[in-house]
């Protein structure tokens, strides 16, 4: 089993795919869009591995951070979840949001991943809840109640002021993992509006 490599970025694709050389040896690895965007060509890199095996193929997916290699296996490890979408939903989500995704009961931030409706969102929140470590909080109802969470607070806003489902999803994936409210608006107004100039 692989679990890690540290080699140079020989090249990467748009299909979310880094060929990463070790030692003369080049391996082919999935990544989300945000960690390929940081492996520039003839840069150095070390990634964590999943080293997924199947009958009929092996797959390695990388990580540039620890945290985010134990999220996709628990992910993985979930009710109906394969590796292309727990690669999607931390494309969309960083671990720590996911993680307050989960405990604010949060189905539209879910929803943001490409592939996920509410039932599976719904699904989701209720598997996630018992698997991710989460700060001890007293549950709330799917879908309702409690304070929302502060990425939910921006993705209400920019909706509102009139950008589509995609807009939102990409300007969201690119802020920080952590910030109040308001500056983060700040932030994926910019973001938005420089796109559409």
């Amino acid at each position: 089993m692989i679990g890690s490599l540290r080699g140079s970025v020989l090249e990467r694709t748009e299909d979310s795919t880094a060929l990463i050389e070790v030692a003369g040896v080049g391996y082919v690895v999935s990544v989300t869009p945000r960690t390929l965007a940081e492996l520039e060509p003839g840069s150095p890199v070390f990634v964590y591995v999943h080293h997924h095996i199947r009958e009929d193929a092996q797959t390695l997916f990388g990580f540039l951070h620890r945290d985010e290699r134990t999220t996709f296996q628990v992910l993985i490890a979930t009710h109906g979840v394969g590796p292309a979408l727990a690669l999607a939903i931390l494309g969309t989500h960083a671990p720590a949001a996911l993680v307050d995704i989960i405990a604010s009961n949060d189905i539209g931030a879910l929803t943001l991943v490409p592939g996920v409706g509410k039932k599976t969102a719904e699904r989701l929140l209720v598997e996630l809840r018992n698997r991710l470590d989460l700060p001890m909080l007293d549950p709330l109802p799917v879908g309702g109640g409690g304070k929302s969470s502060v990425v939910g607070d921006v993705r209400e806003a920019l909706s509102g002021l009139g950008y589509g489902p995609d807009e939102v999803r990409d300007a969201l994936r690119e802020l920080p993992p952590s910030g109040d409210a308001s500056s983060l608006l700040r932030d994926a107004l910019k973001l938005l509006g420089a796109k559409r100039a």
